[in-house]
């Protein structure tokens, strides 16, 4: 579905993405990289509808040869924050003929702002919010090589948060809530094995899965 909106509009953000400077090798910036602006030109440019019909006329009179290409922007932002919010890190990589894992750290944060990346007229963040906050409650880390390896959980326990079951089954979206992370204990789990662990040793782990609950 092709939808106009306004020009003024169609690129804005609910927070300002030119202050965020990310952090070379997190999570932010992994971010800012995946919902930058776009130049579609060349060979990638759009089939613009209103240019062709304003030179040749109704579509029916057309060739498909005749159609009309233009220079365009392109940006993918969120338009409906989630209320769990899951993040899928690339961890394997073509290298030729083979893949290979990519080790490296991304940092990632106990609560993460999504207003950088979510549209100015995103639809269940309520008017003048200028913070859509998320708490980190679940990492999953890959331990191995591609041939062979292991998958293992940090999980934390915390005190309920009500406000996901409105989030979840009504869609009410949140006014003022914490903006805090619940306080709670980090468990390292390992098929039978579960150990407790600090919020440092999460932090530090290498994350394939990220899991965040809507905060604000």
């Amino acid at each position: 579905e092709v939808s106009s909106e306004d020009p003024e509009m169609a690129f804005c953000t609910l927070a300002n993405r030119e202050d965020l400077n990310p952090e070379e090798g997190s999570i932010y910036q992994c971010l800012y990289q995946f919902t930058r602006n776009e130049k579609l030109t060349e060979t990638n440019k759009l089939l613009c509808d209103v240019c062709t019909q304003r030179r040749y006329g109704p579509k029916k009179n057309i060739k498909s040869e005749k159609y009309v290409y233009t220079n365009a922007k392109k940006q993918m932002l969120i338009s409906l924050a989630p209320p769990i919010l899951t993040l899928h890190l690339k961890r394997f990589q073509q290298a030729g003929f083979n893949l290979r894992k990519v080790n490296r750290h991304i940092k990632f944060p106990e609560v993460i702002d999504l207003a950088p990346f979510c549209t100015a007229k995103c639809k269940n963040v309520a008017e003048g919010n200028t913070q859509v906050l998320y708490s980190l409650y679940g990492v999953v880390e890959h331990s191995g090589t591609m041939r062979s390896g292991h998958y293992t959980a940090y999980a934390k326990m915390r005190s309920m948060n009500n406000h996901l079951s409105d989030l979840v089954l009504r869609g009410q979206s949140p006014q003022a809530l914490e903006t805090e992370p619940a306080k709670g204990q980090w468990f390292h789990i390992s098929d039978t094995h579960v150990q407790a662990v600090s919020a440092a040793k999460v932090l530090s782990s290498q994350a394939y899965l990220l899991f965040y609950e809507r905060l604000l």
